[in-house]
């Protein structure tokens, strides 16, 4: 870069200390006030901020421009996604250049059928800044469709019913729903989900089309706070079920969906600590579950007779083997499971009872579900990526393990694979442990620890991010960057022992894994500390804002999007969305060795008078997962206690919540104004 950021002042935010009384300490919060999102004066320090942020990227708008054309070069804008059969009616969605959002279609028949738009977001997007599209679920019989919208973020939808025969909206509209919704095999019954207070979903209703919403029976009310709700059909279409689910606890119902008018039936009585999920094949219930069995097993009992004594063990449990998820069809079973760090994928025969195992061609990838609609198929879709193959469209018939690229993500510009490499590597942790590091580069990277790296993590609620392409990586890759995902303990890419040594009283091994990883980089010639920078988001931003305050001298740069960096203030707020049910994920602060553990590193209460390096962070005022107030404070303690003169930028979406923009090339410009915040930090010209 060739020019140099303005000499201007940031906002200094004031100091409104608020003091908590709790085991014997006094919790000093001096920023308190920016929670009050209401006040005008919360309001303007969060547009000062966005003003200096602004100000002191000017200097790269024509750099922030030529990154967003060239990672929109590489996109076909105008494409669709390969269509899905449910009964007569092939269903799609597509793009159009220029369009923020999706277009729903359908063909009936065949797919050279003519093509018939079921929703344009588009048009519903007009005159909103923010929009986003929830559920959005057709009856049984194909007439109509039910949809949700929320245009600002904040997660909370409104309901619609459409006829897709004359394409009017009927009279049902249904506020303040989550985001699950289910249609009776009558075609006319919907089930959803509403929110309390602290934004949980937590009330199941019934809805009868034509009626008044104001009279829809709530069939579940889940008073524990620290259970969600969700409604759900089984593939067989057979069965509705509410599951009621905690962090580390599970509770199912289920109700015949031809007899939507029904009462639901409790499947099992829930036991903390005791995960259960139910699927349906004919006479029987299947149960993945982890009662006595850590890494979960699978049991199947009679449908007419639920009762424990009556469950026989279908697949046993492993101890190096994670049962991920288990697919049923009329005539196969397709079961996900995880060894070594790599999903995997196996078919069952449910008529003969052999089995078969699907390979894949390279070591590191990523496998996810396709959308399979269909119980009678013989036919399983599957979507398949890999840091250097573009995400890839399969049918796999399962009876005779043929497998059909049905598209790959086109990258235009002509991507080359061949030009980049890709593997899996392992740091060693301060507790001996081995930390698994996936990465992606060009190969004719020289590994002298001059090439500046981007280190990912997230570390947390057993979620993992496998390896995946992205067309927007190749800015950094083919300016010599080396891009490096942490698996680190919390996730559970290793099983379900990893994922419980990042969680409550072993959170620190996030960390710490986060920190080896870093130091390996650098130890194995990967790159060098001043060419390290980090990123993450939500809980994987706490994880940045810990390692910052432990080692800031490791990185170059920091882009924290939507941090959860106020922990201990939080979880000592059952108001709060999310903090109750997160109990079980961080600890509950109101116990004092909980406490004591939570305020050793939650981020914003140990910023301390030192250096750190460049940081952009990131927030959405309408955030209901992590509160606009978070962030803020953590950038105001930051700004008044770092002793460096290195660049501290806030930027706070005033009208969006916790993913960010909604439309699609505005997320795009997004990315390349965190990237060119990146490059420019590291000195790397354009």
């Amino acid at each position: 870069m060739t020019h140099s950021p303005p000499d201007i002042s940031p906002p200094i935010a004031k100091l409104v200390p608020n003091v908590t009384k709790i085991h014997g300490d006094e919790l000093v919060d001096p920023y308190h006030w920016l929670r009050q999102r209401d006040d005008p004066e919360v309001v303007a320090y969060l547009e000062a901020e966005n003003r200096y942020t602004e100000a002191m990227m000017e200097h790269t708008a024509d750099e922030q421009q030529q990154l967003y054309d060239e990672i929109l070069s590489r996109i076909k804008e105008t494409d669709l996604t390969v269509p899905v059969r449910r009964g007569d009616y092939f269903y799609y969605s597509r793009t159009e250049e220029s369009l923020q959002y999706r277009i729903y279609c359908r063909r009936k028949g065949s797919l050279e059928a003519v093509e018939k738009v079921i929703l344009d977001v588009n048009a519903l997007a007009e005159g909103h800044d923010f929009f986003h599209l929830g559920a959005i679920a057709v009856s049984p019989d194909h007439r109509l469709l039910a949809y949700s919208v929320d245009a600002v973020g904040s997660e909370e939808f409104t309901l619609r019913v459409k006829d897709l025969g004359t394409g009017r909206l009927l009279d049902d509209e249904i506020t303040n729903v989550a985001y699950t919704v289910e249609w009776g095999n009558d075609n006319r019954t919907l089930f959803y989900t509403t929110r309390d207070q602290a934004q949980r979903p937590f009330k199941v209703h019934r809805h009868v089309l034509g009626t008044d919403p104001a009279d829809d029976l709530v069939l579940y009310h889940e008073t524990d706070e620290a259970f969600a709700v969700y409604v759900e059909k089984t593939r067989s279409k057979s069965y509705l079920t509410i599951l009621c689910a905690s962090s580390v606890t599970t509770e199912v119902r289920y109700l015949a969906a031809d007899t939507p008018l029904g009462d639901f039936t409790l499947f099992r009585p829930r036991r903390h600590g005791v995960e259960y999920y139910l699927g349906h094949h004919g006479e029987y219930f299947y149960i993945r579950t982890n009662d006595g069995a850590k890494n979960f097993k699978l049991l199947r009992t009679p449908v007419a007779g639920i009762a424990e004594e009556n469950w026989e063990e279908v697949l046993p449990h492993r101890s190096d083997v994670k049962l991920e998820g288990v697919h049923l069809f009329k005539n196969h079973m397709v079961v996900f499971e995880r060894r070594v760090g790599i999903r995997r994928m196996w078919v069952r025969d449910l008529v003969t009872g052999k089995d078969h195992r699907v390979g894949f061609p390279e070591s590191v990838y990523t496998l996810e579900l396709g959308s399979n609609p269909e119980f009678d198929t013989e036919v399983f879709r599957f979507e398949y990526t890999s840091l250097i193959t573009p995400r890839s469209v399969y049918d796999y018939n399962m009876r005779d393990g043929r497998r059909e690229l049905l598209k790959q993500i086109e990258v235009l510009g002509g991507y080359d694979p061949s030009l980049y490499f890709s593997e899996r590597i392992y740091a060693r942790a301060p507790d001996g442990i081995a930390v698994p590091i996936s990465l992606v580069y060009r190969k004719d990277l020289e590994r002298d620890g001059g090439s500046p790296c981007l280190l990912y993590g997230y570390g947390a609620y057993g979620a993992n991010i496998d390896p995946s392409f992205r067309s927007r990586r190749l800015s950094l890759l083919d300016r010599g960057f080396v891009f490096a995902l942490t698996h680190v303990r919390g996730s559970s890419t290793l099983g379900e022992e990893w994922r419980d040594a990042g969680k409550m009283l072993q959170k620190r091994n996030t960390f710490t894994d986060f920190i080896a990883a870093a130091e390996h980089l650098i130890d194995q010639g990967y790159t060098s500390a001043d060419r390290l920078a980090i990123q993450g988001g939500s809980a994987g931003g706490l994880l940045l804002g810990a390692v910052l305050n432990m080692r800031p001298e490791l990185f170059k740069v920091a882009i924290a999007q939507v941090p959860f960096v106020d922990v201990l203030n939080t979880m000592l707020d059952a108001s709060i969305p999310l903090t109750v049910i997160e109990y079980d994920e961080w600890g509950n602060p109101a116990d004092e060795e909980c406490y004591r553990y939570i305020k050793s590193y939650s981020p914003y209460d140990n910023v301390t008078a030192q250096e750190y390096p460049h940081i952009l962070i990131t927030a959405g005022l309408n955030d209901s997962r992590v509160q606009y107030w978070e962030p803020a404070k953590w950038t105001a303690r930051l700004r008044a206690l770092k002793t460096d003169a290195n660049r501290l930028l806030l930027k706070t979406k005033m009208g969006a919540g916790h993913a960010g923009a909604s439309g699609r090339y505005d997320a795009l410009k997004d990315v390349a104004f965190e990237w060119t915040f990146l490059l420019d930090s590291l000195g790397i010209e354009f």
